[in-house]
């Protein structure tokens, strides 16, 4: 099957140039075809921008074990209308993805479930190195130091340890310190507002917590993504260090701040917590210079009724899947970012980070993963229109300008003209962790 997207822009490393691309067998064969090249299907992409597929390295789908909130159909969905060609999915789902058998569990489900492409990472434990160690069809390991359900909390200085001196994949984790996080809760008697939250998972929090593992990474010279930027000063941390360390952000940090508590209360409550807009205003700033590599989700839904429930009783996280490309091209629209940087940092930079084969830039030989543009569209966000299961977003009601209209993935389109198209399924995403990581 050959498609031709033909009058459209592309988005390449650090270029935009007016191109056709030729596409054959799942892959990009070729840029600027001839004007007679044979295709079995043509696209018009005129007026519209073409952008490699957008690759999320942080959600929260939820299956197995909680698809009361979300699952691999209804996430790959939000997906395929936002612009999202490939996933890499966190371990605390019920069971957590700690061994190689629940991964290759969550793999097979994904097989049969999933319109983008997948993948998921293992879990630290205080107590399974050895999986770890041995861990295969992965992009790398999660570990959360901080606050956790379950075992996945490994807070203790001699497990960090052996992780980081005795396993070769590369390590993300979530950064929040969990004696600073005690400490705070019992000092506020344990909160009673949805800002207490951000008083509770406050600076210190985070950057204590961002301290130690850099200093785990840098020790052990390890490679260590930082996931969820939330402050100013993590920011200069990983600022002082390079061919090791990268970094990402969320559009809820970089948006959010405390002072929408009260429009928006607990839809906002996130881990890490919503800062200060000097804290938002460092974060473009990392992302502009190049100190914070990778844009992310943390898409984390839960059922407005669970959202509903007084603090601390409700839960941290919100959907953003379906909303992030097109919130960042609104950016673009503001000035904020290029759309090069855009390709860079929701592209290239995550799949040079976790080592994917083949994805993340439109170059012949590489899979293609697209997403058509139109930086012209306005459209507003409505809670009702969410492909997520939880059908809210805290950017309801916002409308923005730029929006993903068409989406490919390995070729096949899955969006288009505001329709979902579930006749194909995406593939599992390949690694080879012998390229190195992001600096190489």
């Amino acid at each position: 099957m050959r498609r031709l997207i033909r009058g459209g822009t592309c988005i390449l490393p650090g270029r935009v140039v007016p191109l056709d691309v030729l596409i054959e067998n799942g892959k990009i064969l070729d840029l600027a075809p001839p004007v007679a090249a044979s295709a079995d299907e043509i696209i018009d992409a005129a007026g519209l921008y073409v952008l490699p597929g957008v690759i999320d390295d942080q959600v929260h789908f939820r299956e197995p074990g909680l698809t009361h909130k979300e699952d691999l159909r209804t996430a790959t969905r939000a997906c395929a209308k936002g612009g999202v060609t490939s996933f890499l999915e966190m371990p605390n789902t019920k069971p957590t993805t700690t061994s190689q058998a629940a991964l290759e569990a969550k793999l097979a489900i994904a097989a049969s479930k999933c319109l983008v492409n997948y993948g998921f990472y293992i879990g630290a434990t205080p107590h399974n190195l050895a999986e770890l160690v041995h861990a295969k069809r992965t992009p790398g390991i999660k570990i959360f130091i901080g606050s956790s359900t379950g075992d996945l909390l490994v807070d203790d200085q001699a497990a960090l340890e052996a992780i980081f001196a005795e396993t070769t994949l590369p390590i993300c984790a979530h950064c929040e310190d969990e004696t600073t996080v005690k400490a705070n809760a019992a000092r506020i008697g344990g909160g009673k507002t949805y800002a207490d939250h951000s008083l509770i998972r406050d600076h210190e929090a985070a950057i204590v917590a961002t301290r130690r593992a850099l200093d785990l990474a840098i020790r052990h010279q390890h490679r260590f993504h930082v996931l969820h930027v939330s402050t100013a000063a993590e920011v200069d941390l990983i600022g002082q260090h390079t061919k090791l360390i990268t970094a990402e952000v969320c559009p809820h940090h970089l948006f959010f701040n405390v002072d929408d508590y009260p429009r928006l209360g607990s839809l906002i409550q996130m881990n890490p917590s919503i800062k200060f807009a000097s804290d938002n205003q460092r974060l473009w700033e990392g992302l502009q210079t190049g100190l914070i590599q990778v844009i992310a989700t943390d898409h984390a839904p839960h059922t407005l009724e669970e959202k509903a429930q007084p603090y601390p009783q409700s839960p941290s996280g919100l959907p953003a899947v379906e909303n992030s490309l097109a919130l960042m091209l609104n950016a673009v629209n503001a000035g904020k970012l290029s759309l090069t940087q855009i390709a860079e940092c929701m592209s290239n930079a995550p799949a040079k980070v976790w080592d994917i084969v083949g994805k993340g830039r439109i170059t012949p030989g590489y899979d293609a993963d697209l997403v058509l543009v139109d930086m012209d569209k306005k459209q507003t966000i409505t809670n009702e229109s969410q492909e997520t299961k939880s059908r809210w977003s805290p950017w309801a009601g916002e409308t923005l300008t730029g929006w993903p209209v068409t989406t490919l993935v390995n070729g096949e389109v899955v969006f288009a003209n505001g329709v979902i198209h579930e006749g194909s399924l995406g593939r599992e995403i390949v690694y080879d962790h012998t390229l190195g990581g992001y600096w190489k």
